[in-house]
């Protein structure tokens, strides 16, 4: 089983709080940059990396979803259907992408070729094993083991990686990444050699 990352009780209450994993690797994200929130749902991490100096592109098919974030300081957002529509961010380059709770596999090529140089990727979605506990079950959704670190290849350098059972915030089977492309990194909270 994951132990997942520690979060206040307040934070833990509220569908508006932030992925620990999002929270923990954020700081890898080249200060200032432009951040990518795909299927940003209610906009919990867009609210965060803009808080934090981003600036971000909220994208998501609801636009009532989008409403909620839309016009706050350094959020633009978009409403676009990632499934069944273009891909709107051809030849767009973004200094982190985050994805959270979504998996479109025909979409992976098109969101890793959207990571710039030195950019992150923080991805954080349900695995197979997730069924027992409910939705998603269909295993069109469901990442298989080892599936997000098989997609790096040689272009990334992955920082972290875990996949299991998780029982917070409510009992789930996940998988998650952080990848920088191709940059050499500092884990967060932790000194360079020599510390």
């Amino acid at each position: 089983m994951i132990d997942p990352m520690p979060q206040s009780a307040s934070l833990q209450s509220t569908s508006l709080a932030p992925s620990p994993w999002v929270c923990r690797f954020a700081e890898l994200i080249p200060a200032g940059g432009d951040v990518l929130d795909l299927a940003c749902g209610s906009g919990r991490h867009a609210r965060y990396l803009a808080e934090r100096g981003f600036r971000v592109e909220a994208v998501d098919r609801d636009e009532s979803q989008l409403s909620r974030i839309a016009g706050l300081p350094g959020i633009d957002t978009r409403a676009a259907d990632l499934e069944g529509g273009p891909w709107p961010y051809f030849g767009r380059q973004f200094d982190g992408v985050v994805v959270t709770h979504y998996l479109w596999r025909p979409l992976m090529p098109s969101l890793m070729a959207c990571l710039a140089e030195g950019g992150t990727l923080i991805y954080e979605t349900f695995m197979l094993g997730n069924e027992r506990f409910g939705k998603p079950a269909n295993p069109q959704f469901l990442l298989r083991p080892g599936e997000l670190l098989d997609l790096m290849h040689k272009r990334f350098t992955v920082v972290a990686f875990e996949q299991g059972e998780v029982d917070r915030p409510w009992p789930a089977v996940v998988q998650r990444i952080c990848a920088c492309r191709r940059r050499q990194v500092s884990l967060p909270g932790c000194g360079g050699p020599g510390d």
